[in-house]
């Protein structure tokens, strides 16, 4: 796991310019802390940050290829999972390696496959090659859109990086928010392909792009494809528990510590027990952890999405499993410092998370690092196995809305929260006909398999949507945060073959017992203790400390006060006034999560002093 970036320009000699690449380098030495290193042609110049995982020394970026017809160059982000297995067929192939790192076998494959190698890969990854053969550069990225890569076109070649500000480093990038950015900043989905930042675009996923003279091209290698299913049920949940399997045994490849990310749901304890029993087998104890905040689990309250508290369940299934466990409890003056606010708000880019979500993540992987360097987590099994309560309301599922989106207006709506945009930015962003429009496009591309029903298709198009356009917002959450204190944090749930498999399975199979993530039970239940089993969906913890919603008062109060405070650029000054008004006990959630990201919207204006251009 690391950090890349580069710059191609036809019409310069980039020989000139090393502090330019370097300065774009060095804004990802969170994701790299370990190594860094820059590659500098005429007209290519690559950076790399490295975190070191296989082959600590000899998977040294940028990396170099001789040829007769010139040198390929590759700088890389990610892991390849089945990196042995290509090696060997490489070898039978005839070329010898003279490391055993992963990205010596990415270049190798280009070598010998071109760009249609990445179809071979297992993993998540990212990466650009340098062809000197014919001077073209080659930007890929993994199918589900698990690691980042951005692209900023320009006159004579192209900025490109992990994240945008290695790119915004750049002095011909400006950044830049213009109305269709915002749009995308406050949507609640993530379109393909786009970058935010005016100019600026993303790698799709699944997708590559090559830069020449002659231009760009764009590519897609991989896409979800309706297939028949004809498996009976048995078959398809011993199916899937042979998948997860092999693709943890897969990820618990490292040459440095390993460890689980256990929060006592159906999720994250399948994960933990298949892995405690892949290393078992390898006399080894799995290590797992989970996050909670002070007094929470003592003092719990229920709430409407979150019924009962983590720490016992997860402690339960490290009992089960015989896991090394360790909570890291996490206090409201942690929470609240406003020196890691910062931090998370600049590795994510953006202010548009589930601030207090996010900030205990960084805080949770900061505490991680110190003791392991790779994670497993849980991610992406809602979308893949439907967990999530709106897959199984028939009303939300039929109504034309990304469904994620109608129980937020719903409590918002209950909790009476007036807009929490300024009028003005508001009536020109019209973001209700901005998520119709998107919602429309991702509908469009759905496939449908021959002879499909219109109800096994409306289910399809439900997963499709929570796939392509809800899931790549975890995934960049995660990949932000998690790389920004420099743990690499591995998602079995997300292998595309997995995926594949589970999204052409029919409903009604999915759905066996009436209930949510019906299939990931039966695989995986056996497992696990009954309790965990049976337990009801409970999203990431909250904080319930009445002390944090009355210090993000206190911070509002402060922009009140101030003559023409920026935050009121993007946010509602009547809204904030009678936000800061309400008894902090008891605030609803909703209402503190939106005062959460009003606080980043103002620290991201500082960082990032974007220019608004809504003309």
């Amino acid at each position: 796991m690391c950090g890349i970036t580069g710059w191609l320009a036809f019409n310069r000699d980039l020989n000139q310019d090393r502090a330019v690449l370097d300065a774009m380098t060095d804004t990802m030495w969170c994701r790299g802390p370990d190594d860094g290193g820059g590659w500098v042609r005429e007209h290519i110049a690559l950076g790399h940050r490295r975190l070191a995982i296989i082959d600590l020394a000899g998977g040294v970026q940028p990396m170099t290829l001789d040829t007769p017809e010139g040198e390929i160059a590759l700088t890389y982000s990610g892991e390849v999972y089945n990196f042995a297995v290509l090696r060997e067929e490489l070898r039978a192939l005839g070329h010898e390696f003279g490391t055993t790192s992963d990205t010596e076998v990415v270049l190798r494959g280009y070598l010998e496959w071109g760009a249609d190698f990445a179809e071979k890969l297992h993993g998540m990854y990212a990466f650009a090659i340098w062809d000197g053969r014919v001077d073209k550069l080659v930007l890929i990225r993994d199918r589900l859109g698990i690691k980042p890569l951005y692209f900023y076109p320009t006159e004579d070649g192209v900025l490109f990086g992990s994240e945008p500000r290695a790119i915004l480093a750049h002095p011909d990038a400006e950044a830049v928010l213009n109305l269709v950015g915002l749009r995308e900043m406050f949507g609640a989905c993530k379109t393909p392909g786009h970058g935010v930042w005016t100019g600026m675009h993303e790698v799709r996923p699944g997708g590559l792009v090559e830069f020449d003279r002659d231009g760009q091209r764009d590519r897609i290698y991989w896409r979800l494809t309706p297939r028949e299913h004809t498996a009976d049920l048995a078959t398809t949940i011993a199916e899937i528990h042979d998948l997860i399997s092999e693709i943890t045994r897969d990820q618990l490849v490292a040459d440095v510590p390993r460890c689980v990310l256990l929060s006592g749901g159906l999720d994250s304890s399948s994960l933990t027990a298949v892995a405690a029993r892949e290393l078992a087998g390898q006399g080894e104890r799995a290590r797992s952890f989970t996050v909670d905040f002070t007094g929470l689990t003592e003092n719990f309250q229920p709430e409407a999405m979150r019924g009962t508290p983590d720490a016992p369940y997860a402690q339960a299934v490290a009992e089960h499993v015989n896991a090394e466990h360790q909570a890291i409890v996490l206090s409201p003056d942690a929470m609240l410092d406003p020196e890691t606010r910062s931090s998370v708000v600049a590795a994510r880019g953006f202010p548009i998370g589930i601030a207090d979500v996010d900030v205990s993540l960084y805080l949770l992987f900061k505490a991680i690092k110190e003791r392991s360097t790779v994670a497993l987590s849980g991610e992406g099994a809602d979308e893949v196995f439907a967990g999530y309560p709106w897959f199984h309301v028939p009303s939300i599922r039929e109504a034309e809305i990304f469904p994620w989106m109608v129980p937020l207006v719903e409590m918002l709506e209950e909790a009476e929260v007036d807009e929490v945009l300024n009028d003005d930015l508001s009536a020109a962003l019209d973001m209700e006909t901005y998520i119709q429009d998107q919602y429309q496009v991702a509908v469009a591309e759905v496939d449908r398999l021959d002879g499909e029903s219109d109800e096994e298709h409306a289910t399809r198009v439900l997963k499709y949507l929570h796939l392509t356009r809800f899931l790549p917002l975890l995934l960049d959450r995660k990949d932000r945060i998690s790389m920004a204190t420099g743990l690499e944090v591995r998602v079995p749930f997300c292998d595309h073959r997995l995926v594949e498999y589970v999204y052409n399975v029919p409903w009604e199979m999915m759905t066996f017992d009436g209930r949510e993530k019906s299939l990931l039970r039966a695989a995986t239940g056996p497992l696990l203790p009954a309790s965990v089993a049976e337990r009801v969906k409970s999203p990431y913890p909250a904080t319930q400390d009445p002390r944090y919603a009355a210090e993000l008062q206190r911070m509002a109060k402060e922009f009140l006060a101030a003559d023409n405070h920026p935050v009121f650029s993007i946010m509602n000054r009547k809204w904030m006034e009678e936000t800061v008004a309400l008894d902090p006990v008891g605030m609803p959630e909703v209402v503190r999560e939106n005062l959460d990201r009003a606080i980043d919207v103002a620290t991201w204006l500082d960082i990032y002093r974007p220019r608004l251009d809504l003309s």
